[in-house]
């Protein structure tokens, strides 16, 4: 019954100490704690194209400050923040595919069945694009397991 009882003991500790080991990355991509380097997700949505977001005007989520550019768009985010967040945390989605993490220009992005996705460069945008759904499904795969590696 002891060894049991250590048994389980041991297994919880290995589990909870592995579970915050691999806690590397945080679940959406910031750069001083800001979400898409400052820049309105909602905006890529309503304007098609991106637009600086402005600390006055933020919201925090999932451990990110998330800027906006009008107080309309950040009443949006709050309603339904998964409607407009990117995929894959706001990391690269080409890089999230191929089992890695890597930051994003906010200038490389695309909307694909009214999910926004965004890519680390142009170069890597020019790649994304050959394969769109190939490489979201890849990201899919991945995510969100890249996150602990």
């Amino acid at each position: 019954m002891l060894l049991n009882r250590r048994l389980f003991i041991t297994g919880l500790a290995s589990v909870a100490i592995g579970s915050a080991a691999r806690a590397d990355a945080p679940m959406f991509f910031t750069q001083g704690g800001v979400a898409i380097r400052g820049f309105d997700t909602v905006a890529y949505f309503r304007n098609g194209a991106p637009k600086r977001g402005s600390p006055d005007i933020s919201v925090m989520w999932k451990a990110a400050s998330w800027h906006f550019s009008s107080h309309e768009n950040r009443e949006a985010f709050e309603a339904n923040p998964r409607a407009f967040a990117p995929q894959f945390g706001g990391y690269c989605a080409y890089a999230v595919g191929r089992g890695y993490l890597t930051e994003t220009d906010p200038s490389t992005w695309r909307i694909v069945e009214d999910k926004l996705y965004l890519v680390h460069s142009p170069d890597v945008a020019r790649l994304w694009l050959q394969d769109i759904p190939g490489n979201i499904a890849l990201a899919e795969e991945n995510w969100p397991g890249v996150l602990f590696h």
